[in-house]
């Protein structure tokens, strides 16, 4: 994970997701849309997990 990816995660967290899959952006940007927080820490998570 590399520190533009976390930068990203934390100011628009489905564009740092893009490359993970459609259900991934999907998910991210309704986290986001419920609350900020939810969305950053969901995109924290799948960037974490390395695929």
């Amino acid at each position: 994970m590399s520190l533009i990816r976390v930068l990203l995660s934390i100011l628009f967290p489905p564009l740092a997701v893009f490359d993970k899959g459609c259900g991934s952006i999907i998910i991210v940007l309704l986290l986001t849309l419920c609350g900020w927080v939810p969305g950053v820490i969901a995109a924290l998570i799948i960037l974490n997990r390395g695929n």
